[in-house]
């Protein structure tokens, strides 16, 4: 599966815009990915290893808050977007 990284994080994802990973859960392929490239986890994690409130992550374009969250079920040729909220304005 393919995780598209924002371009604020892919510093610390070796420059990358996608990142290729297996697993059989969103859970998993984010593990995976934060193996491959350490740094990218305390962007992502709060220290008690919870997906920070403002990460947002798509499984091919739907939210996973609105679907099984971290436990979302995944498969090959599936997509996963992380998406940080932007806060702001007036």
């Amino acid at each position: 599966m393919k995780i598209h990284i924002p371009t604020p994080l892919r510093q610390y994802a070796g420059k990358n815009s996608t990142v290729e990973v297996k697993g059989g859960t969103v859970a998993e392929a984010l593990a995976n990915l934060t193996a491959q490239y350490g740094d990218l986890r305390r962007h992502l994690y709060t220290d008690d290893g919870k997906l920070r409130a403002f990460v947002n992550v798509y499984l091919n374009d739907e939210d996973i808050r609105y679907l099984q969250k971290e436990n979302t079920p995944t498969k090959e040729g599936d997509s996963l977007s992380i998406v940080p909220s932007i806060a702001g304005g007036l």
